[in-house]
């Protein structure tokens, strides 16, 4: 029998980090990241990232280890988190997977083996720069369609992201991404793992989203950019994170103050909903309500793993 391992997914500002922390707490459990932004050093603020008083003596897993202007890919996650987890349950706790990031969870909860790939740079930074217009974004979008259309039906025609992503899979190594993850599968999956993901109702967790970039700001994000811009020599890879590259853009004069909070709240906002959009396509998940309460949802996640 497969040990198991706890999944909790969800957007942002829905209140995972609450819940998985109050779940570890009842299982002797410890938390594992499934963020690809808290992973990187320095990024604290704008990355919402766990602090020492709000985790509450549970102990957290990569988080705050890389530089940021290292490239880390979703197979550096699934290959550490996979000996974090061995390692967990060898000291007789329990594993719990917290993130929104959803190629991160489906690289574990579908057993996916991402390959190492050479990525060509200057093919990168061309679809970059194709994909700063509106009208660029969407030739690339459709160009992405026609490669892998079964991947595309997961990803929103303004997720610049991982629109690039399956780009890139196709140019590196000749095959799609959905062929890529067909052929990855062959070693099937290590752990049983069982997903649950938080919903809230739109208009709270948009206002939620709100309130919580407000508070970044008055934490000090824009200082903590431009120490990140002091700190390292080239132009850090995660700066081009959400909440981070408009504040880069208000730094160079492009936005006023007033719009690089306005923008950052209004691409958290799209970011959330592609959130939603991402994991609704697993029929697998259990769905649990914020509005219920932590307790109920722990109640729900404990009948879950039985």
């Amino acid at each position: 029998m497969k040990p198991k391992v706890i999944v909790i997914a969800g957007p942002t500002a829905s209140g995972k980090t609450a819940l998985s922390i109050e779940l570890a707490k009842k299982i002797n459990g410890e938390i594992i990241s499934a963020d690809s932004m808290q992973i990187y050093k320095d990024m604290n603020i704008g990355t919402a990232k766990v602090t020492e008083e709000e985790a509450e003596g549970i102990k957290h897993h990569l988080i705050d280890f890389v530089d940021p202007d290292q490239r880390y890919t979703v197979s550096n996650f699934k290959n550490d988190s996979e000996k974090v987890i061995l390692d967990i349950i060898a000291r007789g706790k329990y594993p719990i997977v917290v993130g929104g990031t959803g190629l991160y969870i489906d690289s574990l909860i579908y057993g996916i083996e991402y390959q190492e790939m050479n990525f060509d740079e200057e093919y990168r930074n061309e679809l970059m720069k194709i994909a700063e217009t509106d009208i660029g974004l969407v030739s690339l979008y459709e160009e992405a369609k026609k490669i892998d259309k079964q991947a595309m039906e997961k990803i929103s025609n303004n997720d610049k992201k991982r629109i690039i992503r399956v780009l890139e899979i196709y140019h590196a190594t000749g095959k799609n991404k959905t062929e890529q993850e067909r052929l990855s599968r062959i070693n099937g999956i290590k752990y049983d793992y069982r997903v649950f993901a938080i919903s809230r109702d739109r208009e709270k967790l948009y206002d939620r989203i709100n309130k919580r970039v407000d508070i970044m700001i008055n934490q000090g994000l824009i200082e903590e950019v431009k120490n990140i811009y002091e700190k390292y020599s080239e132009f850090p890879t995660a700066m081009q994170g959400l909440g981070y590259k408009e504040v880069v853009e208000h730094l160079n004069g492009n936005l006023s103050k007033e719009e690089m909070i306005d923008l950052i709240k209004k691409e958290t906002r799209r970011y959330a909903k592609r959130q939603l959009t991402w994991f609704r396509k697993n029929k697998d998940i259990v769905w649990l309500d914020a509005e219920k309460g932590i307790q109920n949802n722990i109640d729900i996640i404990l009948e879950g793993i039985k």
